[in-house]
């Protein structure tokens, strides 16, 4: 979608005047109120008051971003957002997540090119906590960092790197675009992560002075959104901030806008990459200004849709690619048009340059219509409201406009510079941008696959990580008393929190349609939009397994067009509306998701019905979904985390099963579908006998009743059998499976085996009961794994389960040779954990559960979710209740008995997919009752087949 600071609204021109008229007045009411006003010490405060649930956010936003390092010392402000999570003069290691997590909320942080962000949401009764520890970090944070900690964070952010970066197909293109597009010096010449040799040598003095320099209160916004009294908060927020000095001042950053003296254009052979792709980027000005605004509408009118230029010339003219993807990155200082294109495989990127020039060409020759903007502009008011939603929201976005804006309440300036984008504007920067413009080129391919690269191209200057033993860095810290900044109280003191919300679960309605579809249903009124779904049961569980993938395909071609309609008008009928509708496939359902404003939930149903009962059954786009089907699956064999997933299935539910066949099907599989199989399944399984609707929002149940009336009468009823597959833990031993991924920088680890069905009367006390283990950031493994050792950007436990029995499972994705003692840490953890937990753990696990429900029922994705669990598992409107009857109640005894009933680590298959030739070899020796190379399908492999 449109790469627009603020999702914000417009106003439509379409229809007739009362029908704008009525839109204008909506518009009016349209605003966030909030106040503003500045502390002595320079930060600057925005408050927000929202009673519409009991819960608080808290958000601080610095202006310090990677736009604030130096060639050499990059990374720097990605690493102090890991640090500021660890301690302070006056809260302890570790417990910035278990305290905000003890009390019921949730807090995380960002960081980007032009800021950095943290942020809480608590219920309201802990709002002094939250200030209390994040004014600790602001101000009361730099003696506590140590040698030992800032070593252990290096580690943490080295694997986010690998993960996000090294371990991934293409993951090295935007370390190439900004070397090449930005001239060394420019901020944006270097990644938000930062170089791994900066982060390597990176000392604490450099983070004291990075520090000093960047986190004062005169750098930062804190917004305050949610249930608050505002006399009390503004106590508050004196308190605890207003006596933190002020730093070192910061000079803002004015635009550094960039020209390109001539098109730069190169390549690089990608380990993970099975299918080659080319990116092409151009210079264009920062944000808010008035061409930013029209070159995203050009990138939504280029790229989007089966109207654009793109997408009609390399899709369905040359069939180069399955999708097309255009945005323009408008930042602080500068911005960037990007084209994106990954080429079906074994494309030649030459062709791939060559089509979107042509594209170009049709671009101009055909133009910019009133209507394209029209649709554009239409679906950004739903967008605005989906964006302030929630309580953090809100937050996110009042802080971004005063930090860029200077001005939170830059929305109304924000919306008029959309609507004020006209054809004429889109076509203006397309040639002051695009047209004949000079551009930094990539082409990414699969290894050993040169002949694909566009023509003219040099090798990037990739660094890649070499694997190595690991060496653990001793790091000894002196044991000397932190030395404490002072302050006008006893900051060592916890603020009381008093008594946390009540629960108070949403009134729900319930229905029955003649034709037999449950209807469930909450009205919830604080923004006018609804959002719903149908779920028809069966999914992949009724995939032939000689036909498999036919459910996933179906999800796919009854989005494209209607008997009435081709598939543009049907697209563009829905962007009209400002609605989206989605439909995707699961092992047990196929759904139908819906997003729309309460002023066009009727035309938004009627296209449902056209959607679901009148298919078009178009041959042209069947063959195009065929093609981008088989891509997908051809590039998840070089996804680590997929190729997991899939052998992780197959080892667990046996050959036999539905589910240990792939959702998407098998390349042979997919080829050989036809169009028939796709009738013959939508015949024979799709009825309303076996459906579920769910609606939320600003509507009741009589207005959304009536507008389910088509589907009532013309959907009729019949008869449809699931099949059933018996499922069972007969495990009976400790196996590892190794799958190899040559020079692979991380290793994915899944270890588990099958446990139980959602509709167990355990399940829900499995799941508290492994709350601790590793059911959060302060699960047992992720404290080791991640806060303890480095070895990973996050570990977790948990159980999957639906009406089918599903696993319990321990995953993580581990730097490469710390493989063998990661795995042989959860086996360990496992088996500890069954010896019980104390009286402290159970009862964070009981706060941490019983109080985050005062956040359950925020916003309208979030009833919609509970309305699909009611119906899925056919709970009481009240179950949420029998939850927290079931965690109140419980005993160390009965989580000590849950424990070995459920994890045995003797039983469990351990499956690792990483570099065989490092990694494999230990597991010989590490008391496996059986060792086994696999390949990525999940069949044994002998050793001469593999190189060690």
């Amino acid at each position: 979608m449109l790469a627009i600071p603020l999702m914000a609204m417009v106003l439509m021109s379409t229809s007739c005047h009362n029908e704008n008229a009525q839109k204008a007045e909506e518009t009016a009411k349209l605003s966030l109120d909030f106040e503003k006003y500045e502390l002595a010490n320079g930060l600057d405060v925005v408050l927000h008051q929202d009673k519409s649930d009991p819960i608080v956010s808290l958000a601080i936003q610095y202006g310090v971003g990677s736009n604030r390092e130096k060639t050499g010392r990059t990374g720097f402000a990605h690493l102090f957002e890991h640090m500021l999570f660890q301690e302070s003069e006056n809260v302890g290691q570790d417990q910035f997540f278990k305290k905000i997590q003890d009390a019921g909320g949730t807090l995380n942080g960002g960081t980007w090119k032009d800021g950095t962000i943290y942020y809480e949401i608590v219920p309201k009764n802990a709002m002094e906590m939250i200030m209390w520890l994040e004014s600790d970090r602001m101000g009361y944070l730099i003696n506590t960092v140590t040698e030992s900690a800032f070593n252990n964070q290096q580690e943490v952010v080295q694997n986010e790197k690998r993960q996000r970066v090294d371990n991934n197909p293409y993951g090295h293109t935007n370390w190439v675009l900004d070397k090449n597009l930005y001239p060394e010096g420019h901020p944006y010449n270097w990644q938000v992560i930062g170089e791994l040799v900066d982060l390597q040598s990176a000392t604490v003095e450099d983070v004291r002075e990075f520090y000093d320099k960047f986190y004062g209160p005169n750098n930062a916004t804190l917004v305050l959104a949610g249930d608050f009294e505002t006399d009390e908060a503004k106590a508050m927020i004196e308190k605890y901030f207003g006596e933190i000095k002020r730093r070192q001042e910061v000079e803002p950053l004015k635009p550094q806008n960039i020209t390109l003296a001539e098109t730069k254009r190169f390549f690089h052979e990608d380990n993970f990459a099975t299918a080659p792709q080319l990116n092409m980027v151009w210079p264009t000005p920062e944000q808010y200004t008035e061409d930013a605004y029209a070159l995203d509408f050009l990138a939504e009118i280029l790229s989007s849709g089966k109207k654009a230029a793109m997408y009609k010339v390399l899709v369905k003219e040359k069939d180069l690619t399955s999708q097309t993807n255009a945005y323009n990155n408008a930042q602080q200082l500068a911005g960037e048009f990007h084209i994106r294109i990954t080429a079906n495989n074994d494309k030649n990127l030459k062709d791939v340059e060559a089509a979107i020039f042509e594209s170009f060409a049709l671009f101009e020759k055909e133009g910019v219509t009133d209507r394209d903007i029209e649709r554009i502009k239409a679906g950004l008011e739903t967008q605005f409201y989906n964006g302030i939603s929630s309580v953090l929201g809100k937050s996110f976005q009042l802080a971004q406009y005063n930090v860029f804006a200077g001005d939170p309440g830059f929305i109304e300036q924000d919306i008029e510079n959309i609507k004020k984008v006209t054809k004429e504007d889109v076509i203006r920067v397309y040639n002051k941008y695009i047209k004949d413009k000079p551009y930094v080129m990539t082409s990414f391919v699969p290894k050993g696959k040169m002949e694909l690269i566009a023509d003219n191209s040099t090798k990037a200057a990739v660094v890649e990580e070499e694997i190595k033993e690991n060496v653990t860095k001793t790091v000894e810290d002196k044991q000397e008393e932190i030395a404490k900044t002072p302050s006008n109280f006893d900051r060592t003191v916890e603020p009381d929190q008093g008594e946390a919300p009540q629960l108070s679960i949403p009134d729900t309605w319930t229905a029955k349609l003649a034709n037999g579809i449950e209807v469930y249903g909450i009205e919830q009124n604080e923004i006018p939009t609804v959002n719903f779904s149908l779920v028809i049961e069966g999914g992949h569980l009724l995939d032939d397994k000689a036909k498999n993938g036919v459910a996933n395909l179906m999800t796919d071609i009854m989005m494209e067009g209607t008997a009435n309609k081709t598939p543009e008008m049907l697209e563009e009928e829905i962007e009209l509306l400002g609605a989206s509708i989605n439909m995707y496939t699961t092992n047990e359902s196929i759904v139908i998701r819906g997003n729309t404003l309460t002023r066009n939930f009727d035309k938004t149903m009627k296209l449902i019905e056209e959607i679901l009962l009148e298919p078009r059954w178009d041959e042209e786009e069947f063959a195009r979904i065929k093609t981008k089907t088989i891509n997908e699956i051809k590039r998840s064999e070089a996804n680590p985390n997929a190729v997991a997933g899939r052998v992780y299935n197959k080892l667990l539910y046996g050959e036999d099963h539905i589910f240990s066949y792939p959702i998407s099907g098998t390349e042979a599989s997919v080829e050989a579908l036809t169009i028939n199989d796709l009738k013959e399944y939508y015949t024979k399984n799709f009825s309303p006998s076996i459906s579920t609707f769910h609606v939320v929002g600003k509507i009741d149940k009589d207005n959304a009743m009536q507008n389910l009336k088509g589907l009532e009468e013309r959907w009729a009823a019949k008869e449809v059998t699931i099949p059933e597959y018996p499922v069972a833990n007969n495990r009976d031993k400790a196996s590892l499976y190794f799958v190899d991924i040559p020079n692979a920088k991380q290793s994915v680890i899944n270890i588990g085996y099958i446990a139980l069905p959602r509709t167990d009367k355990e399940f829900y006390p499995a799941e508290v009961m492994n709350y601790k283990l590793g059911g959060s950031f302060s699960g047992n493994v992720n404290l080791i794994l991640r806060e303890e050792k480095g070895y990973t950007y996050g570990a977790r436990t948990g159980f999957s389960g639906s009406k089918i029995p599903g696993t319990f499972t321990a995953s993580s994705s581990v730097r490469t040779n710390t493989t063998g003692e990661s795995v042989q840490i959860f086996k360990e953890q496992i088996a500890k954990y069954k010896d019980g937990i104390s009286e402290e753990d159970l009862l964070f696990t009981k706060n941490a559960l019983i109080k985050s429900n005062a956040r359950r029922f925020e916003t309208q994705f979030n009833l919609l979710g509970m309305l699909q669990e009611m119906s899925s598992y056919d709970l009481p409107a009240n179950y949420i209740e029998g939850e927290e009857s079931v965690i109140k109640g419980m005993t160390l005894e009965q989580h000590k008995a849950l424990a070995n009933k459920y994890l045995d680590e003797s039983k469990m298959a351990y499956l690792v997919v990483g570099d065989a030739a490092t990694q494999f070899a230990q597991f010989k020796k590490m008391g496996f009752d059986e060792v086994k190379l696999v390949d990525k399908d999940g069949n044994e492999v002998k050793l001469k087949d593999v190189k060690l």
